[in-house]
């Protein structure tokens, strides 16, 4: 969430993030409400100074005057309680306004409408070729006994599946590599709950935009929300809370299942696993002071190279433009991992810089040596999505004969074997 005075300290530059988003602009109504809004708070501020004045005047009035000065104590409390409540209502329709505008672009940001427009900023390895035709991972994993999607759209629906055998073992092989990186620079290891309540959606940016989707539990009763990303629940650590400048930067790594219900994904990658309900994720999250959050970016952003580079995948890194960064972002790269049966790249990473944006809307401060409090910058990033790396991986090491080669790096974790075979 943006601050309000400097929404309307800076109409042009926050009609411009609109814009450069594509979001709906609201800032007009925004100025009307907060000018309304000052003017009501000064009317409040005049009553309640009259109320002293008269409460101090009474008593040195005879009777007389104490009457009329008890009915001007009798109005001006019903004049107070006209604008209090007057102040409430415009609150309540000013609120959701606050909530939906979005955090400016960094000026680095690219021009764009969708992911078509994202600039590509660097390229690793060549695109994968084979002297043999590549079957998709689909048909890898139901020729190896390692997915099931069949089944799993029987038991859950279409884009669920399961994951058996050789890929079960590989998701904890890519679990303990990703974790051992991603540690050594300081973050430390969490596995979070995955039902949060509507006050951390609200913080970290997800709703009211992506609402729709998030798999509601419980209505009636808990009203809980699953989550998408173990983002939301690592930003909630420490919601509410003052911390000292000097721990920072606080970084955190969690794991988790992750729940999305692709309501605005309709014909798209319906077949395989590109786009599913549910996947485990490693999530990076870190919490800033705002002077170093540039670097932090690209702290995050080389740890997510080092950890496919080191998986040997072919990728390119691309600067996400304004129309395909969502609402919580200032910037955001992605790494998009070479299908070779698509015949093109595909995200399975991002990492975003949201600067005080989810921090002012989790009440998250901290407080340097002299005592000033000011919001800290929040940052985060995928250390490995599961499902798109088990694509990725499938289809670009697959051998003629429909075995699969190990990378290498995660041999280690799968007692030393080279290559997953078919198993009945």
């Amino acid at each position: 969430m943006l601050d309000l005075k400097f929404i309307v300290e800076n109409v042009d530059l926050v009609k411009d993030g609109c814009r450069k988003k594509r979001a709906h602009d609201d800032i007009d109504q925004i100025v009307k409400l907060y000018s309304e809004r000052k003017n009501l708070l000064n009317d409040i501020e005049d009553l309640r100074a009259r109320q002293n004045q008269v409460s101090k005047e009474i008593p040195q009035k005879n009777d007389s005057e104490k009457a009329g000065l008890f009915e001007e104590m009798k109005s001006l409390k019903d004049d107070l309680k006209i604008k209090e409540q007057e102040l409430t209502d415009l609150q309540t329709e000013l609120n959701p306004l606050l909530l939906r505008v979005p955090n400016p672009p960094l000026p680095e940001v690219p021009e764009g409408a969708d992911d078509q427009d994202n600039q590509i900023l660097r390229t690793f390895s060549q695109p994968t070729e084979f002297d043999f035709e590549p079957k998709d991972h689909v048909q890898i994993g139901e020729y190896l006994n390692i997915l099931d999607i069949e089944r799993g759209t029987r038991t859950s629906g279409s884009r669920f599946y399961y994951v058996k055998n050789d890929l079960v073992l590989l998701e904890f092989a890519l679990v303990q590599y990703a974790l051992e990186k991603i540690m050594a620079k300081g973050f430390q290891p969490i596995l979070p709950p995955t039902l949060v309540r509507e006050e951390a959606m609200i913080a970290t940016g997800f709703f009211p935009a992506d609402k729709n989707e998030i798999y509601r539990v419980n209505p009636d009763e808990d009203d809980l929300y699953l989550i998408g990303t173990a983002e939301v629940p690592l930003c909630m650590l420490h919601y509410d809370e003052i911390i000292e400048k000097s721990t920072l930067p606080l970084r955190y790594v969690g794991f988790s299942n992750c729940f999305r219900r692709e309501a605005g994904s309709y014909g798209k990658d319906t077949q395989g696993i590109i786009r599913v309900h549910q996947f485990d994720k490693i999530e990076m999250f870190s919490f800033v002071d705002p002077a170093t959050s540039a670097e932090e970016h690209q702290l995050i952003l080389s740890l997510e190279e080092e950890i496919v580079q080191g998986l040997n995948i072919p990728y390119q890194v691309v600067n996400v433009c304004g129309g395909d960064l969502g609402n919580p972002a200032a910037q955001k790269f992605d790494i998009e991992a070479w299908i070779p049966t698509q015949g093109k790249y595909r995200e399975i990473t991002s990492c975003s810089n949201t600067t005080s944006y989810q921090a002012r809307r989790g009440k998250i401060r901290y407080k340097d040596e002299n005592g000033e409090k000011d919001f800290v910058h929040t940052l985060n990033g995928t250390g490995i999505a599961m499902a798109r790396i088990f694509v990725a991986i499938l289809e670009n090491f697959q051998n003629e004969d429909g075995s699969v080669t190990i990378p290498e790096v995660l041999r280690p974790y799968m007692g030393g074997r080279e290559k997953m075979v078919q198993k009945k």
